[in-house]
């Protein structure tokens, strides 16, 4: 307790004394004990009432013991399955021992695709990404005393490379490796590189990279099919000093549709993992592309943003170009974004509306919003409002097409001075408007449709950062690039407005992957979630499709490699909607035939841990038990509590001033 507040209660008991001693002694000549009475309860009342007034406090200083963290993170990828048992009975070990319970606070964790709490392995993941798990456990755990057991094969599929993460993470990391420790001589296709999509009697390009992990001299043939058909072949010579090639060659495009390319080198003599000689890829052949125009006449990062997001489908072509473009490339056009129109757009726009052409607008700081109203274009947009900060809600009404994974709760706010925007028709909204955690009920991102005439219009810049946050969230702009992909076909199809639309990828590269989502509109083109979908494959059973949300989905993951015709329909309607894809005889998980204990040594070694074995389990034991890095740490909680709760010192004011009342009446004092 301070000084100052001892002064200050010494000073309530003066004051109190000397207020008594003035109502009871002064000038009073009757003495005795009643008045003695009275005098102390009169104290009672008035040193309370300093005292709540007061309120004195002291620390109260408690002792903790707090354990160290062990955190175990287990492999859970298809990889592990041949090796299930061994690491399931380890980790039975860790928690069944007594010495590490009794001496750490054990967290388990379980990764493949993901990094999740361990509650069951099932060695179903068809990726491994060790890099992403480690992360987790440094974000979590980075301002704690913490130690880390890795259980793993070692062998990563996706993500950065975790050999060399282990100098910027703060906590010792035990590896401990399971599986095929013995290096075999190898041969294996490391990577394919080609293009998604090739157009109608072009050639397009395509590069792989083949490895050979041994030390002799040899000699392999290395084949390129297309659809069965051999069109390349070339022998390859590999030695200790070579141990990696690159083949590069460009293949015709002669015919629409899927194309199922096929990589394969020829085995060594003895060798064990044939599975990795071969690869398969598939090229999708068109013969038409997707012209978009960004109109604009300042420079700004979301241009780049949105080109670079629209050409991650090779079906678009994105030009940039300013206001004074000419006709002839405003013919060629399909889609136009106008970027922060102003009274340069006149001729843009007189183009746009006499060729009822499908456009976007998006509407900045530095565009004229009165310019903008006076076009006539469906919407009009209140002005006079100053620059503000502006967050955008995905609309879950909405119903167009599928937006359901996208999600940008958590993303920085766009820059805007527009006001609300009003319709003249009707309109979808994407996104709502939401400022300083307030919504709106006003589209920040809407579409509309008029005799035709598709548009959408976006009330914000800096869409950009939208792009980056999607990459420091997943560390891929897949999210954003589908959002705004999907938007552009919607603005690029000119078909009739159909209640039943499917979507689907042509091309799934990997076994498990494969998955085809629907959406239905009633008559009035409202979503409908009480129809039942079906999807029937290459003419087989109906299987219902399962509603999420606003859309319905089937999950083909179960499917071998292959090429699949299906159709989607209604039960109890003539509506039906066919399509084709094929699947990918491609598993990576099992492209690794050992395990790669001198990655997660290296890993170890650079967080000051060591690697270790399955079988030494009482090494980890002793290491964890001896090392002083890992003893619990006693920590001093200080809280600050008042002297005397103020409930006791009211109801001491309370019973002091009645007592005091009831003496003084029964005695005829009052």
């Amino acid at each position: 307790m301070q000084i100052q507040t001892i002064l200050f209660l010494i000073a309530a008991a003066f004051v109190a004394i000397g207020i008594v001693l003035f109502q009871y002694y002064y000038k009073n000549k009757k003495r005795g004990k009643r008045i003695v009475l009275l005098s102390f309860l009169r104290f009672t009342a008035l040193f309370s009432l300093f005292l709540l007034l007061i309120n004195p406090k002291f620390v109260k200083t408690e002792y903790v013991l707090e354990k160290t963290n062990l955190v175990v993170v287990a492999d859970n990828s298809s990889s592990m399955a041949a090796n299930s048992a061994e690491l399931v009975a380890f980790l039975d070990q860790i928690k069944s021992n007594k010495t590490l319970t009794d001496k750490f606070k054990i967290d388990y964790y379980r990764f493949g695709n993901q990094f999740q709490a361990l509650d069951s392995l099932s060695f179903f993941e068809t990726n491994t990404n060790i890099a992403k798990a480690l992360k987790s456990v440094s974000g979590i755990y980075n301002q704690k005393n913490t130690v880390g057991v890795l259980l793993s094969d070692g062998n990563q599929t996706i993500g950065q490379d975790y050999e060399f993460y282990g100098d910027k993470i703060n906590i010792p990391f035990y590896s401990v490796v399971f599986g095929d420790t013995t290096k075999y001589e190898d041969i294996k296709i490391n990577q394919v590189n080609t293009n998604k999509f090739a157009f109608l009697k072009n050639k397009f390009p395509i590069e792989c990279y083949i490895a050979y992990d041994g030390e002799k001299n040899v000699s392999v043939p290395v084949s390129i099919t297309v659809d069965g058909k051999t069109v390349f072949k070339e022998q390859v010579q590999f030695s200790n000093d070579i141990q990696s090639k690159r083949i590069h060659t460009f293949l015709n495009a002669d015919a629409i549709g899927v194309k199922t390319i096929d990589i394969t080198v020829g085995a060594l003599k003895n060798e064990r993992n044939i599975i990795n000689n071969r690869k398969s890829i598939a090229v999708e052949v068109i013969d038409e592309k997707t012209n978009v125009t960004i109109v604009s006449a300042v420079m700004h990062p979301d241009l780049g943003a949105l080109k670079k997001a629209i050409e991650t489908n090779e079906q678009r072509s994105v030009t940039i170009v300013k206001p004074s473009v000419s006709k002839e490339i405003l013919e060629e056009t399909d889609v136009f974004i106008c970027y922060q129109p102003d009274v340069n757009f006149k001729a843009v726009y007189s183009f746009i509306m006499d060729s009822y052409s499908n456009y976007f607008t998006v509407v900045g700081t530095k565009t004229d919003l009165n310019f903008l109203n006076s076009l006539g274009l469906g919407y009009r947009i209140e002005t006079g409002y100053p620059i503000q900060e502006v967050l955008g809600k995905v609309n879950p009404s909405f119903s167009k097409y599928d937006i359901s994974s996208s999600d940008f709760t958590d993303y920085p706010p766009l820059t805007s001075n527009s006001g609300a925007i009003t319709f003249s028709g009707t309109h979808d909204a994407l996104l709502q408007r939401n400022i300083r955690g307030v919504d709106l009920n006003n589209p920040l991102l809407a579409i509309s449709e008029n005799k035709g005439q598709k548009t959408a219009v976006l009330l914000g810049e800096n869409i950009w950062k939208w792009r980056l946050k999607n990459y420091v969230n997943l560390e891929n702009f897949e999210n954003f690039d589908t959002f705004l992909g999907k938007l552009m076909l919607y603005l690029s199809n000119n078909t009739k407005k159909e209640r039943l639309s499917i979507d689907y990828k042509s091309v799934y590269e990997n076994l498990g992957l494969a998955k085809v989502t629907a959406t239905y509109s009633d008559e009035t083109y409202v979503f409908d979630a009480k129809a039942n979908l079906f999807i029937q494959i290459a003419g087989g059973v109906k299987i219902p499709m399962l509603l999420k949300t606003n859309y319905f989905e089937a999950d083909l993951s179960d499917l071998k490699p292959g090429t699949y015709s299906f159709k989607i329909g209604v039960e109890g309607k003539s509506i039906l909607k066919s399509g084709k894809f094929t699947v990918l005889d491609y598993d990576v998980e099992q492209q690794f035939f050992s395990s790669n204990y001198q990655k997660m040594e290296n890993f170890s070694t650079a967080t000051n841990a060591s690697l270790l074995y399955p079988n030494q389990f009482t090494q980890l034991l002793k290491v964890l038990d001896a090392d002083k890095r890992f003893l619990p740490t006693q920590k001093s909680v200080e809280n600050v509590v008042s002297l005397i709760d103020f409930k006791i010192l009211l109801g001491l004011i309370i019973i002091a001033l009645s007592l005091e009342w009831f003496i003084r009446k029964y005695n005829g004092l009052i």
